[in-house]
């Protein structure tokens, strides 16, 4: 039976908060849907698109660079996995935040989160837009913006179940070609494509060498590989209206080592060993279709397209549906207007409505400030994921002995070699941050970033003093 929540939160300990109680979210994801969301979810519009700054900056190397964000990715998904496991939450990390931490944490993760997903809403909206009046020249951007977020907006609006639908034929169209990709690589690197020979080490190893730029380029390609994993902690919101919510978390963490490694790392060793880094079209027309264009794939360019067309437009579905989630979260447990936690059908419409909002005004000052507000925005968020890592790291510091003392049978899914790993996970991400500062745009985007974190923060803590005064 649906219910909407109380119109206030109960009163809470400042240092634990209550689970989400009483939630009436529904259970429509199926678990065919989860384990695709799973895979489909590490294979970003950031890994087809984004990836050629990085080997132009880092070379080669940036198979380096990948597999270094990758395994602190691993940890943290293993971290938020755990958790996750034993308190499956639609507001996630959030929860968690706030059960280890206290209120302000889970005030400060949730809403960070939530403005991330939607800066990101409207930023796919306008790079799908991009590519679809590349093939409709007479159209504007603005009518595909308008349509895929009406589109998108509609299909979280009717039930769960048909965000899981649409991202599992995103995912499975996502996944063929990226595995099409790898065998066509692979078959070229060892000279049986018809009409290609094998590369050997030549461009491994030439045009500079394996670190063409230094430790200086090394660091540029790290910083791009991190942000371009942004996005996996979606599967722990979803995993939380599946049919076995924990045991569909529990998959979806521990097949993470093998997508990260072969989607991620594989991709950019077949990309580097290929071409040369330096190729003027691994920046101009991608890492992906540069290598197809070398191995004469017809309609690579195309082809491509269609594949980053379905990339962002997975990630729009998938960031309104988990900014969503989120907002009902924290409303859920009296951090946000109320209204935003009214559920009909199984759906918290009011927030799904807000998520698309957000993301379609985003858009709007992106045509009417492009180089001022709608980029104060983007650099605003430049960080923000590696803000959640961190409370998921401290987070799971606390949570995992409160678990062992009070609820072991929970702990299905268990961080390796804790707490060191912890430990270890949490100072990789400082030294992403410390790294930020050694680049003017990411410099910018850490200070924004910083920024937003101290403002929620700050009336995080308040908002809890006030809930303890008023006890």
């Amino acid at each position: 039976m649906n219910r909407t929540p109380p119109p206030s939160a109960p009163a809470r300990d400042t240092h634990a908060a209550a689970p989400e109680s009483g939630t009436p979210l529904s259970h429509g994801l199926k678990q065919r849907h989860l384990s695709m969301i799973a895979l489909g979810g590490v294979i970003g519009a950031g890994l087809f698109i984004g990836s050629g700054a990085g080997i132009a900056a880092a070379g080669p190397s940036i198979v380096l660079a990948y597999a270094a964000s990758g395994l602190l990715v691993l940890m943290v998904m293993r971290m938020l996995g755990e958790m996750s496991a034993a308190n499956p939450a639609s507001g996630s990390f959030s929860v968690h935040a706030e059960k280890a931490i206290g209120p302000w944490a889970g005030f400060t993760a949730g809403w960070m989160f939530w403005t991330l997903l939607c800066v990101g809403i409207a930023a796919e909206a306008l790079g799908a837009a991009g590519i679809m009046t590349s093939w409709f020249p007479g159209t504007e951007s603005w009518m595909w913006v308008a349509l895929f977020m009406a589109m998108f907006c509609g299909t979280n609006l009717a039930a769960v179940s048909n965000f899981g639908e649409f991202e599992f034929w995103f995912a499975a169209l996502k996944i063929a070609a990226i595995v099409a990709f790898l065998v066509l690589g692979t078959l070229a690197i060892l000279g049986v494509l018809p009409g290609s020979d094998a590369p050997g080490t030549s461009n491994l190893t030439g045009d500079g060498g394996f670190l063409p730029n230094g430790l200086d380029g090394l660091v540029v390609g790290l910083l791009a590989s991190v942000f371009a994993y942004g996005g996996l902690e979606t599967v722990t919101i979803a995993a939380a209206e599946s049919e076995d919510p924990r045991k569909g978390v529990a998959q979806a963490v521990r097949t993470a080592m093998w997508r990260i490694a072969l989607f991620y790392v594989g991709s950019m060793l077949v990309i580097v060993t290929l071409v040369p880094w330096d190729d003027k079209a691994v920046v101009a027309d991608g890492p992906y279709v540069a290598v197809l264009d070398s191995l004469d794939i017809p309609a690579a360019g195309q082809v491509m397209n269609v594949v980053v067309l379905v990339a962002l437009l997975s990630a729009m579905n998938a960031n309104i549906y988990g900014a969503s989630r989120m907002a009902y979260s924290l409303v859920s447990r009296g951090e946000g207007p109320r209204i935003l936690g009214k559920v009909s059908g199984g759906v918290p419409r009011p927030a799904v409505l807000a998520s698309s909002a957000f993301g379609f005004v985003a858009v709007l000052l992106s045509y009417w400030w492009p180089d001022t507000l709608f980029a104060w925005l983007l650099n605003m968020v430049g960080a923000a994921v590696l803000v959640v890592w961190g409370f998921i790291a401290v987070s799971q510091l606390v949570m995992r002995r409160r678990l062992e003392r009070e609820a072991p049978e929970t702990l299905s899914v268990r961080m390796w070699a804790y707490p060191y790993l912890t430990w270890v996970s949490l100072a990789g991400v400082v030294a992403v941050l410390l790294l930020m500062l050694r680049e003017d745009d990411t410099r910018t985007q850490l200070f924004f970033t910083a920024g937003l974190t101290v403002v929620l923060s700050v009336v995080g803590y308040i908002r809890q003093r006030a809930v303890a005064a008023g006890r």
